[in-house]
């Protein structure tokens, strides 16, 4: 008998729950440092986020060093280590397919902070302030 087709809620869950899985995997990883690698070892790095495709074939990591610092070359050395992360991630999920692992800057902290500078303008305290006297 066929299996039924699972709908976008019950996806979308395990997607999250697989990308939350994976972001376990590669923090671990890092933070014991099982990747031989001098600037990985010299710099803290934060997984923030990782998203799966629909078929779980590929996983978008998000990271960002503390405080930033030296992101270019974060980036580089995870990105020369993307074989040993994707070998690592399929062995302790034994999913059905190896995700392909893409490591990208994780912008949103930037973002948060253009907001912050913009909400503390002036001109814009002075519109969201109180209009009574």
């Amino acid at each position: 008998m066929a299996q039924p087709s699972a709908n976008l809620e019950t996806r979308s869950v395990r997607l999250l729950k697989v990308g939350e899985q994976v972001r376990h995997v590669i923090s671990d990883l890092l933070t014991r440092q099982m990747v031989h690698d001098d600037v990985l070892t010299a710099h803290a790095v934060s997984v923030t986020e990782v998203r799966m495709s629909p078929d779980l074939r590929h996983a978008t990591v998000f990271v960002k060093p503390l405080l930033g610092e030296d992101e270019a070359v974060v980036l580089k050395a995870l990105r020369t280590h993307t074989a040993f992360f994707q070998k690592e991630v399929a062995g302790k999920l034994r999913l059905k397919y190896a995700a392909k692992i893409k490591f990208l800057p994780d912008e949103t902290f930037d973002e948060a902070e253009k907001i912050e500078k913009l909400l503390r303008d002036p001109k814009v305290q002075r519109d969201l302030g109180d209009e009574e006297p």
